[in-house]
């Protein structure tokens, strides 16, 4: 550290003597690197713009921002209500799209409710590794259960029909 800041101090001490010393070192270049693309190279160190003092950029607020997910969350929940009413109001072999429709919102719905546990109490920041796992976990779940509600829905008796049974026996 000495002896760069002894090395940069003598260019520059030379530099004031020798205008043609002074022109390879210390003409600003852009920095290579994609990261510092509004830095200066500068033998001594970058020039950066501004001061640490200086207040962080924050996006514009927005109100819509974040609103759609609780729209469209709160437009599934309301949903699910005609939805299960019609379901079993009429015949899954008659409507099979109605009983398909019903599977995938159910587990949407649990999807979305679950995620929210996950990122309330197992955020990344504070649990690195069991939130990620938990959150990658819940994800492959959702897919699983997906695949096997369209699996029983076209190759078995369907959702509705087995509650139906269920609540008949």
């Amino acid at each position: 550290m000495a002896s760069s800041l002894l090395a940069s101090t003598s260019k520059r001490a030379l530099a004031r003597r020798s205008p043609a010393f002074a022109k390879p070192f210390l003409a600003a270049r852009p920095a290579t690197t994609q990261s510092q693309s509004d830095a200066l190279y500068v033998p001594g160190g970058p020039i950066y713009k501004g001061t640490v003092n200086d207040p962080t950029t924050f996006p514009e607020p927005s109100r819509a921002h974040g609103s759609h997910h609780w729209s469209f969350e709160r437009l599934l929940s309301a949903s699910l209500i005609p939805l299960t009413g019609a379901a079993f109001a009429t015949s899954p072999s008659v409507h099979p799209v109605l009983d398909g429709l019903l599977g995938v919102s159910l587990v949407v719905h649990s999807h979305i409710g679950f995620d929210s546990m996950v990122v309330d109490y197992l955020h990344p920041r504070k649990w690195p590794v069991i939130g990620r796992i938990a959150t990658w976990g819940l994800r492959t779940a959702t897919i699983g259960v997906l695949i096997g509600v369209y699996q029983f829905n076209t190759n078995d008796i369907g959702l509705t029909e087995l509650i139906a049974k269920v609540w008949s026996a």
